[in-house]
Formats: C-alpha cells, structure tokens, sequence
C-alpha cells in the first residue's frame, strides 16, 4: 500500500537491520525506524511502534533473527522467545509466529540457523501478504452484492486499525474495502476514533486518505446513532484472537458495535488470517486481556499551533483511570469471519469446514 504516492511494507529486512514504520509517530511523522537488536524489537512491541496481530507476529519472528545475530546460541534464543511471547498478552499470532521459528530452529547447525530464520521469517510475512489479499477477494463480494442492492455508496463501520499497518500490507478488515475500492465500488468507511489510542483516527483514516477512500472519523460512541438512523450497511473488524467456536478478541469497543448492529439487523463481519485462531482455549472467559498503563487514557498526543508533537494530561490529576486494551464479542453477534480461505459461520462448524 501506499505513503505519499510510494509503496511500502510495515516491516522488512535491510543490511541485517529490521526497518518498521514507527507507528507511535502516525500521522503527524512519517519514520522508519531501525530495530538492530532483539530488544528494539520487543520494547517496538512493547510500546506499540508496531501493532496489530499479524504485524506483531512478523515482527516476533525477525526479532529471533536479530537475536541469532546477536548471540548464535540455543539458549540465548530460547530465552528470547519467551520475553517475545510475553511482551503482548492477547494477540496470538505473536506466540504462533515464535512457536513457528522455534519448531524451525531448536537444535539446527550454528552455521545454518540464520539462513533458516530469514527464510522463515521472509515467509511470514508472504503468507500473511496473501492472505490479507485473500481475505479482500472473498470479502468483496459481500460489498457488491450491498452495492449491487442499493445501487449508491456502500457505508462501512470499522474499529480501531486493522488496515494494511497492522499486517505487512492490504491489512485485515481494510483489503474487502481497498479491493471495492479498486474494482471502481463507492464506499465509505465511517473511522470509529478508537479509545485511548486513537488508532481509527491516526493510522486507519490515515492510510485511507494515502489510498483515497473517502472516511469520516467519529467518536466511539457515534456508531449506534448511525445504524438506527441506516447510515451503516455493514460493520468489518479485525481480530486479536478467534477461538474455534467463533468468539472474538479485538480491540475494546468491539463488543458495544456488535450489540449496536445485532439491535439494527446491520451486518457484522470478522476479517482474520487463519495465524489469529486459537484451536486450544474453548471458552473466552479464559482468554489473556491486556490491561495497559492508566496514562493511554489520561494523556492525550497531538499537533499544537507550531506543529509539534505535545503530550497533555486530559484528566483530573487525583482522578484513577482502568486501561482494558481488549474485549470480547460472541460468536451470536457475529454474521460472518472472512478468512484467506473464504467465509464461513463464527461457529466451531463453520470453521471446521474451511480448516480441517
């Protein structure tokens, strides 16, 4: 996808370097930052300069490439695999890209272990490139078949960013749009802001105005309005975590816009790769929920009258604050996952048919 005009990726591998698009600087500063240690690439995870679940899986997987680098040592890696795997709680591609590397690397020749990281590390993120490219082609369809319908411009909620900045490119939710958008559709996406990070309002409307789909950033709690009133055909958000029997893990805020379109019959569609399911835990209650520092809520970043960057608090300063990054939708509030391989129930049915 596109930055002024240039095509780029959210991460690849220079002169044994791992370059990112420092997410943390969006949109007010275009960066490419350098990650030359493994630890550059758990503290990136760690403090968002990379996010999304697929992108933080990539970036898992060239840490442990940095990590060889650094140390050519079986237990130097096995040690770093354990602080990636820790560094995000909820996001279970970051543990199924580590378990991956480590399948691959765990007792290989010293003289051939880096070699077989790159490879398998540069096909993380192919895979993940195709299969964000899948999921637009097979959710597409359910786009034109709105627009074939209503014959005028399809309205497309989203929350939070799970655009091509959250995967290595096309993104999650945003491929069906770009791939609308490309075959000529008019659509519209309505930017749910996304609280306390904000990324609707910096990286998911950003990247749709770099791609030219019109957007129009709301506040979080807008979307209901909107559906009551029919200004929303249908509702596509990523996911951190799926189980098998369709629940949801995504960015908080997920849940209340799910309720909202379940009440106004609007469809609600889940795009995942299949590297985001997790087959082992059953029930959602036990999924890991990340509680971030109270200040992503009380302090607020932005552009003041000189152009430069200032932090503010927003909130009263005895005040406490609770930082949920994470909730839970049920698979009954779901119409459809989107997945690489097509679309199927948010039930352990449907995804069984699709993944054997």
């Amino acid at each position: 996808m596109k930055i002024e005009g240039k095509e780029y990726r959210t991460i690849w591998f220079e002169n044994n370097i791992v370059k990112i698009i420092d997410q943390t600087k969006l949109p007010h500063q275009f960066v490419i930052k350098d990650l030359k240690r493994v630890k550059d690439a758990i503290n990136a995870i760690k403090v968002m300069e990379v996010r999304g679940a697929p992108l933080i899986g990539a970036t898992a997987a060239y840490g442990l490439v940095l990590a060889i680098i650094e140390n050519n040592d079986q237990s130097f890696l096995k040690k770093t695999s354990e602080e990636l795997i820790n560094s995000r709680p909820t996001a279970i591609n970051l543990k199924w890209a580590v378990d991956r590397m480590m399948k691959k690397l765990s007792g290989v020749n010293s003289n051939e272990i880096l070699k077989i990281a790159l490879n398998e590390a540069k096909e993380i993120c192919e895979e993940d490139v195709k299969f964000c490219e899948n999921i637009g082609i097979s959710g597409v369809k359910i786009i034109e078949e709105i627009y074939n319908k209503k014959k005028s411009t399809v309205n497309i909620l989203t929350h939070c960013n799970a655009g091509w900045l959250a995967t290595i490119n096309w993104g999650t939710a945003t491929s069906p749009i770009y791939h609308a958008h490309k075959k000529g559709i008019p659509v519209h996406v309505w930017v749910d802001e996304t609280r306390p990070r904000n990324q609707g309002a910096n990286l998911t409307s950003y990247e749709l105005n770099e791609e030219e789909v019109p957007n129009t950033i709301i506040a979080d709690n807008t979307g209901g309005i909107l559906m009551q009133r029919g200004e929303v055909d249908m509702c596509i958000v990523g996911t951190d975590r799926t189980l098998s029997t369709g629940d949801v893990a995504n960015k908080i805020g997920t849940y209340l816009k799910a309720l909202a379109a379940y009440d106004n019959n609007v469809p609600f569609y889940v795009a995942l790769p299949s590297s985001t399911i997790d087959w082992d835990i059953k029930d959602f209650k036990d999924i890991p929920i990340e509680e971030r520092n109270s200040e992503e809520l009380s302090y607020v970043e932005g552009l003041d009258e000189n152009n430069n960057i200032k932090k503010i608090l927003i909130y009263p300063k005895k005040s406490k604050a609770m930082n949920l990054a994470f909730d839970i939708t049920p698979a009954k509030y779901i119409t459809g996952l989107i997945t690489e391989k097509g679309l199927c129930d948010a039930s352990k049915e449907g995804l069984g048919k699709l993944f054997k």
